[in-house]
């Protein structure tokens, strides 16, 4: 299996299989690659609607270009022996599924940044270390962030302000996807009642009310039953590591 970046005839081909409604596996198993290395390509250059090889080609020469430039200090070090190229790259897939999902691209990049810190918590100065922003930048995207509910603030024992991903946060935000989704089932059985119950449009609103009435209900229920997954805590070996 070939190792090294992707070529630009094989993002071409890439982008011909995206346009031919090809899984990402079936596209890796026709270019010899692993289905990661696929995956992380297109979601990281726009996903499977927006790909385009000739910019994707120019990105990654861009980013590529931009950390030749950087001095080798400026690399954080990397716990738990990880693959420093590996984190970022995996960072940059995890930030651009965040902003398919509707998160402006700032907030995205913060909430991808505490998600993947092994302590769930960051400061504005380490969130804008890592990220290189000014801080003025990350305090408008805790503060939207905040405001969602998708982080919280707490105080260390240096009295420094630290930003918290609770392991709750899915949870959340399932049940708030849930009561969202009941929400528009509710207009749609309004419209019902003023369109009539007995002809076409009744009819389709009815479904459509009684179909979103099953997603929703479906998705607080697993959400309860799986709410104790988001706090299982790794198990230690007989020599104390996790």
């Amino acid at each position: 299996m070939p190792g090294g970046r992707l070529t630009q005839p094989e993002r071409q081909q890439i982008a011909l299989g995206l346009a031919d409604g090809l899984a990402y596996a079936e596209i890796a198993r026709r270019l010899d690659r692993p289905t990661s290395t696929i995956t992380r390509e297109v979601m990281r250059n726009g996903g499977p609607t927006a790909y385009r090889a000739d910019l994707a080609h120019r990105a990654t020469e861009r980013r590529a270009h931009r950390r030749r430039q950087a001095a080798p200090s400026e690399a954080p070090a990397q716990a738990h022996g990880r693959d420093a190229e590996a984190v970022h790259e995996y960072e940059e897939v995890f930030t651009t599924v965040m902003m398919q999902s509707g998160m402006p691209k700032m907030m995205s990049r913060v909430m991808t940044c505490l998600c993947l810190a092994d302590t769930g918590s960051l400061t504005a100065s380490e969130l804008a270390a890592r990220l290189q922003v000014s801080p003025a930048s990350v305090s408008k995207a805790v503060s939207f962030l905040d405001g969602q509910g998708m982080i919280r603030r707490e105080r260390d024992e240096r009295r420094r302000e630290r930003y918290v991903v609770d392991d709750d946060v899915w949870y959340q935000a399932m049940m708030a996807s849930a009561r969202s989704t009941a929400h528009i089932s509710e207009i749609a059985r309004q419209g019902v009642g003023v369109l009539g119950p007995a002809t076409p449009v009744g009819t389709r609103l009815e479904n459509i009310a009684r179909f979103l009435d099953f997603v929703s209900e479906s998705t607080a229920r697993a959400a309860e039953q799986a709410r104790d997954i988001l706090h299982t805590k790794p198990e230690a070996a007989p020599d104390g590591t996790s």
